[in-house]
C-alpha cells in the first residue's frame, strides 16, 4: 500500500500523523510512506527525524482580516492545491490521511481529484474549519473525541477512534525513564510545559513553581518554555537572581516527549488534545490549564473529560496564578496515594485502541 500522511504547524497535528504511518510500518513494513507538509510548522525538523520522507507544498490559513488577506489566501490555497497534485501523481497513493493544520485543506483536495481514498483526523471535541470543511471529501472522519460528531453533517462517516499516540508512549517504566534521564528514583518530578512553541501565562506560573522547587530536597522539576519563551525564562532568572540547582531542567523544546511524560510523577500542561491522550496513556495524574484562545474553547472539554474522571485537576486561565498551582502542586506532593489514584483514573482514559481502529478501518475501505 501507497499512504500520504499530512497535517501540520504543532506537534499536535504532526505527531498523530506519525504515529498512524508508523503503525502501518509496522503492520506491513513494505507500506511506502511520504508525509506532505508545509514549511511554515515544525514538521519540516521533526518527520526527517522520524524516518520519512518530507513533501512541502504551500497552504495558508483562513486570514478574513481583509480583502487583500482574503485573497492572499486564496492564491496559495491554490498554489497548494497544484503543488499538491503534482506530489500525488507522483507518489500515487492509495490513501491519504490529514491529522489537521492548514495544510490539509490542500492535500486532501488533491487527492479526492486524484482518486485517493481520503481520510481526517480530528483530534478535538470541537472540529476547526477546515475539517468541517473538508468532511465532504473524505471517505471517514475519526473521532479523538465522541462530542466532535455532533458537528460535522454525516455522522455515518464518522468513527470514534480517540487520538493515535506513538507506540513508544505505551511501553516506557518510570524507573527506565528516570534512568535514562539521569533522575532520582525517589524523587517528586513535576514536568511542566506548554506545547512546542510554549505558552505565555503557564510560563509566568512555573516560573514561580520553579523557585519554590529550586534546590528542594527530594523533589525535581523539568520546564519546558517552548521555543518562544525560552530566552525570556532564562532573562528572568538571571534579572532576579535565581541561580538554577541541579534538581531543574529549563528546556526550549521536549523532542523526547515519552521518557520525560514517563518519569515524572505530575504534569501541568494546556489541553491540547494530543498532550491530554499522550499524558494519560502514561497514566499520569496532571493539571490542565486550558487554551481560552481556541475554536469552540474545545481545550476545556478536552481537560474536561479526564477531570471528570479524576485524572486531572482542572484550572481555567482566568483561575491561575501562581498562589493556586503551587498550592495545588505542594498538595498532590504531600499526598502520594491520592496522586498514584489520579494516575491510575487518567490512564483509564486513555485511547489505547486508537492507532487499531484507525488502521483496520482505512485497510478495510481501501481492500473495497
Amino acid at each position: 500500500m501507497r499512504v500520504i500522511v499530512t497535517g501540520g504547524g504543532t506537534g499536535g497535528h504532526i505527531y498523530p500523523a506519525i504515529a498512524i504511518a508508523d503503525k502501518f510500518r509496522e503492520m506491513d513494513p513494505e507500506t511506502e510512506i511520504l508525509y506532505v507538509g508545509n514549511d511554515e510548522g515544525i514538521e519540516k525538523d521533526v518527520v526527517p527525524k522520524s524516518g520519512y520522507e518530507l513533501a512541502l507544498v504551500d497552504a495558508r490559513w483562513l486570514d478574513k482580516s481583509s480583502l487583500w488577506q482574503l485573497v492572499r489566501t486564496g492564491v496559495r490555497v491554490t498554489k497548494g492545491i497544484l503543488e499538491a497534485g503534482k506530489v500525488i501523481r507522483k507518489f500515487k497513493p492509495d490513501v491519504v490521511v490529514g491529522t489537521g493544520g492548514y495544510v490539509c485543506f490542500p492535500v486532501i483536495l488533491a487527492a479526492k481529484m486524484y482518486g485517493a481514498k481520503t481520510f481526517l483526523h480530528e483530534q478535538n471535541a470541537y472540529p476547526g474549519l477546515a475539517n468541517r470543511t473538508l468532511e465532504k471529501y473524505v471517505d471517514r472522519v475519526f473521532l479523538g473525541f465522541k462530542d466532535a460528531a455532533n458537528y460535522f453533517k454525516d455522522p455515518e462517516k464518522c468513527v470514534e477512534a480517540g487520538n493515535p499516540v506513538r507506540k513508544s508512549f505505551f511501553t516506557l517504566s518510570k524507573e527506565k525513564a528516570r534512568e535514562k534521564l539521569g533522575f532520582n528514583q525517589e524523587d517528586f518530578i513535576v514536568f511542566s510545559f506548554g506545547g512546542s512553541l510554549g505558552a505565555e501565562k503557564i510560563n509566568e506560573v512555573a516560573f514561580e513553581l520553579m523557585q519554590v522547587l529550586n534546590g528542594h530536597e527530594g523533589a525535581a522539576m523539568v520546564f519546558g518554555t517552548g521555543k518562544w519563551y525560552y530566552d525570556d525564562m532564562i532573562k528572568l532568572a538571571e534579572e532576579r537572581g535565581v541561580e538554577i540547582k541541579d534538581n531543574i531542567i529549563i528546556k526550549d523544546y521536549i523532542d523526547d516527549m515519552e521518557n520525560y511524560l514517563a518519569a515524572c510523577d505530575l504534569v501541568i500542561s494546556r489541553a491540547g488534545a494530543l498532550s491530554v491522550a499522550e499524558t494519560t496513556v502514561c497514566g499520569k495524574a496532571s493539571v490542565l490549564i486550558p487554551s481560552p484562545n481556541v475554536t469552540g474553547n474545545h481545550q476545556y472539554y478536552n481537560a474536561k473529560a479526564v477531570a471528570d474522571r479524576g485524572g486531572a485537576v482542572l484550572i481555567e486561565e482566568k483561575d491561575l496564578t501562581a498562589e493556586a498551582l503551587i498550592r495545588e502542586v505542594m498538595r498532590l506532593k504531600n499526598n502520594p496515594d491520592q496522586l498514584a489514584e489520579m494516575g491510575q483514573a487518567s490512564l483509564r482514559c486513555a485511547p489505547a485502541r486508537a492507532l487499531d481502529i484507525i488502521y483496520e478501518t482505512i485497510k478495510d475501505i481501501a481492500a473495497k
